[in-house]
């Protein structure tokens, strides 16, 4: 019942979405080790950092393939998409960053094990807000 809802088109979307994610994550992943590990910041503001890093990548990559049949194609289109991006997914910097902190604090995980979590759970909500707002 769900495949007749979800059309091909939508389907492709949605993987490619999952795809720029999962390197963004590994990305982002790689930032918060380098900047917490590496660099000895602390935890959340080395993983604030490495998310609006990856905000910046994810933007591209997606208006270029992801939404590439909605692109923004010249420069005030994708200023304001980068915009409406960075809103969209800076209103889920908090959420992360919360779910970070409670899975340190209280679920005794190290902080990539945290971060991985929390990437997970607000990934959903980027995509719906992303998909209908950014590009829709």
């Amino acid at each position: 019942m769900a495949s007749a809802v979800v059309t091909p088109a939508r389907r492709q979307q949605l993987i490619r979405f999952f795809l720029v994610g999962v390197f963004a994550a590994s990305i982002q992943q790689a930032l918060l080790w380098l900047f917490n590990d590496i660099g000895g910041l602390n935890y959340i503001f080395a993983a604030a950092v490495a998310i609006e890093c990856t905000i910046l990548l994810q933007y591209v990559l997606n208006n270029a393939w992801t939404f590439h049949r909605s692109q923004h194609s010249d420069f005030r289109e994708y200023v304001v998409g980068l915009g409406k991006t960075n809103l969209v997914r800076g209103t889920a910097i908090p959420l992360q960053l919360g779910l970070l902190y409670a899975f340190v604090t209280w679920g005794g995980v190290v902080p990539l094990v945290g971060n991985g979590g929390a990437i997970v759970i607000t990934g959903v909500y980027r995509y719906a807000l992303d998909a209908h707002w950014t590009w829709g």
